[in-house]
């Protein structure tokens, strides 16, 4: 009916009606963010971890916070799952929320601010005071129409900044895109690196040196003092640095974001490792782009192990189509066996997306039935995946992290990789047929 609805109506129409919503929204509740210090975190990969890093270091600080990601929201009073499968909330929901925000007493409200949200006029008169821009890499391209018009979406973020009397901006120097982010001029720019050394005009320079980065997390250094991350990548350093420096920006002393950068434990489904008896090492996270994907894999790498065993798909819906295939590739570069399953088709075949993938990884070496197997059942498959385990193996299972639902058709059905994982250790999945 939707798809119907977009052929019908023109998209300027729509537009208008996002707009339109938008605008009504922030009327209903009374235009809350205006009472609210806002942060908005957008970029490709990171969002989630930044805007939880943020909140950690803000609450370790007195504040009072609200937040809206693609895995929680957050009131200031309690907490809960989303499994709306959105990153940003609707127009309605999410003034809502910043109302109720506001009504718990909360300091700040940060919002997970996507590409799609912006197209569709989410942040419409909501006012951001901060913005930050993790990263820029393909994904939604063809919700977009190409990558310019993505990257576009993000700088309208930043466009809104740079029109409030001192809007601050918090920026990766380190991205090839991140120039086009800079020419707004935000009254107050803030830019984080691990390789620019030097002071540049109008700008706040965060320059970190890399001491040391090991299999369970790194250690890092500013302006000569240490400080020490428990979660691993280099991919979480440039979030913990876009933390750093967005707290910083609002007067958290570097003695505090210290201590609750130490104390971040990681989010669900980033990364997360399940425990279990049988000596192998499982991981579930949500990386669905490439470039999350490799990053996810190289930090693997780096950990002692044997083989690595993925299980991974991509989304159907016609989403990025074109990146199924490097998918494929990047699981039979940086792993040892290769399960492609079912993932969150929407409309589409999952047979044909699951084929899609597949193709990278017999492109990338694998032989099939021998290295890499395709197993629709998505269940099945984490349990293939665990029986062809063995001790000293790790095994990774991507593309949905934490999530609780699978988006089959229209509807959403209760899916859970975490749970999933759980119950097969449980009962030992030795002899899975396939």
């Amino acid at each position: 009916m939707k798809k119907l609805i977009k052929k019908i109506i023109p998209a300027s129409w729509l537009l208008l009606y996002h707009k339109a919503l938008a605008y009504l929204g922030a009327v209903l509740y009374n235009f809350p963010s205006r009472k609210l210090k806002v942060i908005g975190v957008t970029g490709t990969n990171g969002k989630t971890t930044v805007c939880h890093m943020v909140r950690d270091i803000l609450e370790t600080d007195g504040f009072r916070v609200g937040m809206t990601t693609s895995i929680a929201f957050s009131d200031g009073a309690k907490d809960w799952e989303n499994n709306t499968k959105q990153g940003m909330p609707g127009r309605l929901r999410l003034r809502k929320l910043l109302r109720q925000m506001l009504k718990n007493k909360c300091d700040y409200a940060i919002i997970e601010t996507t590409s799609e949200g912006i197209g569709q006029f989410r942040h419409y008169k909501i006012d951001y005071n901060l913005a930050v821009f993790t990263n820029l890499t393909r994904d939604h391209i063809e919700a977009h129409g190409s990558f310019l018009e993505y990257r576009q979406a993000k700088e309208k973020l930043f466009e809104v900044v740079s029109k409030r009397d001192g809007g601050i901006a918090v920026l990766n120097l380190d991205d090839p895109n991140v120039e086009h982010f800079l020419k707004y001029n935000a009254p107050c720019t803030y830019g984080y690196s691990l390789k620019e050394k030097r002071d540049k005009d109008s700008l706040n320079l965060i320059s970190a040196d890399l001491e040391g980065l090991h299999a369970e997390g790194s250690v890092f250094s500013i302006q000569g003092v240490n400080y020490a991350l428990a979660v691993p990548g280099e991919y979480n350093l440039y979030n913990a640095l876009a933390a750093f420096s967005t707290c910083l920006s609002q007067g958290v002393t570097r003695e505090k974001i210290g201590k609750a950068l130490n104390n971040y434990i990681g989010i669900p489904g980033r990364l997360e490792e399940i425990k279990n008896k049988k000596g192998i090492r499982v991981f579930v996270d949500y990386a669905h782009t490439e470039d999350a994907l490799e990053n996810v894999y190289k930090t693997l790498r780096k950990m002692p192990h044997q083989r690595i065993v993925s299980v991974l798909g991509a989304t159907g819906g016609g989403r990025d189509k074109k990146k199924r295939p490097i998918l494929g590739r990047l699981a039979a570069r940086y792993t040892d066996l290769v399960i492609i399953t079912n993932e969150d088709p929407y409309n589409e075949d999952p047979g044909k997306i699951i084929a899609e993938v597949f193709a990278g990884v017999l492109k990338g070496g694998k032989q099939r039935d021998k290295n890499c197997w395709r197993i629709l059942n998505r269940g099945r498959a984490i349990g293939f995946a665990l029986s062809k385990s063995r001790p000293g193996d790790i095994v990774v299972i991507t593309g949905k992290g934490c999530e609780r639902v699978m988006a089959v058709g229209d509807k959403l059905i209760p899916w859970s990789d975490r749970e999933e994982v759980k119950k097969q250790i449980k009962a030992g999945a030795s002899k899975v047929a396939l």
